[in-house]
């Protein structure tokens, strides 16, 4: 059963979110309204020490402890937004537990849709991740990634052997978007029950993130990528969520590759649910938690 905070969120999202989605015409407004570049909230500025770089030509933050010169183990964080929207303040709030917990966070800031495309994501992120591993151990980092981030984080790591760099020690996706396509037959069942995501709108932007090609290559849907080799896998799911069937998917196509796969259900959970301030997020952020801190 859902909270009562979660059943006045999914009713205020049902009319914000989901109702403006569920139409080509509403789907290309939302993702052509104008986009800035983010900044750090002041908050997060004065809890935390703060840098920002240029990476070919995009911009990738590092959060880390104030006081700790260079921690010992890190956090590679790709946001989610289904590839057309900017970083917020519930990702901040994730971000900064990581920190304190003794991280160091990094958070690349990917070329949104529809002016930037899947092709110009992944030269950057093996940029990211390759500065990162000259200063971190491989085997103390973790990377994570919610929505469209997750599975922009799944396919990064299927890529990694390709560029010559070491795995992550874990991977944690959050309500992972995993095949663009949206063509499992099981998400039509719980299409009524998510008040949050409409398949017509998340398929509007997979066309337009993927540049005119085949939303089945893997770096976009990374569900048809390689399963054996992940590192040890975490997946935050809810039963409300539209991602939820192919989330399953994944979980039983690594185990069947012989991957280690954690699969954490919330019945009833909305989209992203570890990120909201809902009982439900409260207690998979604990879980989370634990997982950062065993690094």
């Amino acid at each position: 059963m859902s909270s009562l905070v979660t059943h006045l969120l999914a009713l205020g999202l049902r009319v914000v979110r989901k109702g403006p989605m569920g139409s080509v015409e509403g789907a290309r407004e939302w993702m052509n309204e104008p986009k800035e570049e983010p900044s750090a909230p002041p908050w997060l500025t004065r809890r935390h020490w703060i840098t920002r770089r240029r990476v070919g030509g995009f911009s990738s933050f590092t959060v880390r402890p104030r006081g700790v010169r260079e921690p010992e183990k890190a956090v590679l964080y790709l946001h989610g937004g289904t590839y057309v929207s900017e970083i917020s303040g519930w990702h901040g709030v994730l971000i900064s537990r990581m920190v304190d917990a003794g991280c160091r966070v990094e958070v690349p800031i990917y070329g949104l849709a529809p002016e930037h495309t899947y092709r110009e994501a992944f030269g950057f992120l093996h940029e990211v991740y390759r500065e990162l591993m000259t200063d971190v151990d491989p085997t103390r980092t973790l990377l994570a990634g919610d929505s469209a981030g997750g599975g922009l984080a799944l396919a990064l790591a299927q890529t990694l052997p390709e560029v010559d760099l070491p795995a992550p020690s874990r991977l944690v996706l959050i309500s992972p978007w995993l095949d663009l396509t949206m063509s499992n037959p099981d998400i039509l069942e719980v299409e009524g029950a998510d008040p949050w995501l409409n398949p017509v709108g998340l398929l509007e932007a997979a066309k337009e993130w993927a540049g005119g090609d085949d939303l089945t290559e893997p770096r976009l849907s990374p569900i048809y990528g390689p399963m054996a080799g992940l590192p040890p896998t975490d997946l935050y799911i809810g039963t409300r969520d539209l991602l939820w069937p192919d989330t399953r998917r994944l979980y039983d196509q690594v185990t069947r590759a012989g991957g280690e796969v954690r699969l954490f259900e919330e019945e009833g959970a909305l989209h992203i649910h570890p990120l909201l301030p809902i009982p439900e997020g409260g207690q998979a952020r604990a879980r989370i938690m634990r997982t950062v801190e065993e690094l």
